[in-house]
């Protein structure tokens, strides 16, 4: 079995499916949430789920914010797009925002439960994100991002626990909590700067 999510959100507006898929997701052991908007789908990403099923097109408008802000979270939430008539760019400007995997509809919920395991096991490849730095961000600079977004990250899987934080990271506490003051001193020293 996979890495069972907590919290699961569901936003399609085709009350039928999204039933279906919430059931489905009962099974794994999840808190489900349900949405039909865009609108309600942003407004639960407030509750941290740990996936989110989101279907491309919805009354109110596109996934896109949902799926920009979910992968802004922390913890990032794994997030699935389906559809059953995007195009391939709007699937590949979905990959783009984030989303780790896209189903065509109609789904199979055994596919879709495939999905959701890969998508919480998978290690996504660096290279291409790094790749497309070179020549544009310093080194020294992409450290740090990836050092903070790590940090925060693990923070928030961790509930905030600096322990929890260096056992996810392979590390010791002292240095989780360096990390972290290093953090929030460049924090201060930027506010101070913009002011």
């Amino acid at each position: 079995m996979f890495p069972q999510p907590e919290r699961v959100l569901i936003v399609e507006d085709y009350k039928p499916l999204r039933q279906a898929i919430a059931r489905a997701a009962r099974t794994w052991g999840a808190e489900v949430l349900e949405a039909g908007t865009v609108r309600e789908g942003r407004a639960l990403l407030a509750r941290l789920p740990d996936v989110v099923i989101v279907d491309v097109a919805l009354p109110d408008g596109q996934a896109q914010p949902i799926v920009e802000e979910a992968v802004r979270m922390r913890p990032v939430a794994a997030v699935i797009a389906m559809s059953g008539q995007a195009s391939a760019e709007e699937a590949f400007q979905l990959a783009r925002a984030g989303a780790r995997r896209y189903l065509p509809k109609p789904i199979s919920l055994d596919e879709l439960t495939r999905s959701v395991e890969e998508a919480l096991s998978d290690r996504p490849s660096l290279d291409p994100f790094v790749a497309a730095h070179v020549g544009n961000t310093p080194l020294r600079e992409l450290q740090g991002e990836v050092r903070r977004v790590m940090i925060e990250q693990a923070l928030a899987k961790a509930r905030n626990s600096r322990s929890g934080a260096a056992r996810l990271l392979d590390m010791t506490r002292q240095a989780v909590q360096q990390i972290v003051r290093e953090l929030e001193s460049g924090d201060r020293r930027g506010g101070r700067d913009e002011g």
